[in-house]
């Protein structure tokens, strides 16, 4: 994703010289073709995330428009106050791209784990929260943030993901959701780098019959509620799917959704596929995280099985 990102960033500036872009002290090598292109509007803000954001918010808010950019705790967390503040406060059309989000970086500890961002940027005014599911969401999420004259959240994974798109989702818009797969018996509802987990789900369960839709819900905020409505009102089992806590992410957004909206649930169930509200101590990459959390693919689709045949699941 990180290197779609960069090349995206890169023909986007070609064409807009409003565009610069602040790394916390990352990417350096990344951005090489960038900074070669454009070396006035390029610029390392060093391990200063709150310093990057201020610095942002006044370039935004002085008619360019910025892209911040580093490792997700670190342009989140570490400079909430900064973005609530200087960013959403001002309305400021500053672009956050975080990488390494939910548990890309799982390896490396919690300190790099990012399960509850969503949670706290999708509570800031104004502020939109896109998670896109692959490296091409990635680039239509980067061309619709320039169109917004309101801070975007980009929450990305890191490297390798897999391509699921052919090419740019030419209907790309923030609120809509992306159906992956049609279906009416099952809706799996993906937000992120996890959407390849979803698909392999709806796979197993298309396999043993089921009828399966499969949503990529790239933006958490704002919601696409015509998409959610009519999933809660065809399926028999709805399910959320993401790299986050309980408390805040995708599946909360749904479930705040149900109760504002008087919205039943569905006859077989509401699941929420969720890392859990607890730090995650064990030693392992992101696929070792997941099998342990239950996010494996083949996980989910067990417990959508168990909602199916109606027995109460584990």
């Amino acid at each position: 994703m990180r290197n779609e990102f960069a090349d995206e960033l890169t023909r986007l500036a070609d064409t807009d010289p409003r565009l610069v872009m602040l790394s916390g002290d990352i990417g350096n090598r990344l951005f090489d073709t960038f900074r070669a292109r454009h070396p006035s509007r390029f610029f390392n803000c060093g391990v200063a995330e709150q310093n990057m954001m201020g610095v942002a918010a006044g370039m935004a808010l002085s008619g360019l428009r910025p892209v911040a950019y580093t490792i997700t705790p670190f342009v989140t967390t570490r400079c909430l106050e900064q973005i609530r503040v200087d960013v959403c406060y001002h309305e400021a059309p500053v672009i956050i791209v975080a990488v390494g989000a939910g548990l890309a970086y799982a390896a490396l500890g919690p300190t790099h784990h990012a399960c509850e961002d969503i949670a706290f940027l999708r509570s800031l005014p104004g502020m939109v929260v896109c998670c896109p599911g692959d490296a091409w969401e990635v680039r239509a999420a980067l061309r619709a943030a320039l169109q917004q004259d309101r801070p975007v959240y980009i929450r990305m994974g890191k490297k390798g993901e897999p391509i699921i798109h052919p090419g740019i989702p030419a209907a790309f818009a923030f609120g809509r959701a992306i159906t992956m797969r049609e279906g009416d018996e099952v809706c799996l509802i993906s937000t992120g780098n996890i959407l390849p987990e979803v698909l392999h789900a709806a796979d197993e369960l298309a396999r043993h019959g089921h009828s399966v839709r499969v949503l990529s819900m790239h933006t958490v905020k704002p919601l696409d509620t015509l998409a959610l409505a009519d999933a809660f009102r065809t399926c028999r089992v709805v399910a959320t799917a993401e790299e986050h806590s309980p408390i805040g992410g995708m599946g909360a957004a749904v479930a705040e959704w149900m109760a504002d909206s008087g919205t039943p649930v569905p006859r077989g169930g509401f699941l929420r596929f969720h890392t859990g509200d607890a730090f995650f101590r064990q030693s392992g990459e992101q696929d070792f995280a997941r099998e342990q959390l239950g996010l494996a693919g083949h996980q989910i689709a067990e417990r959508v099985e168990v909602a199916l045949h109606g027995k109460a699941a584990g």
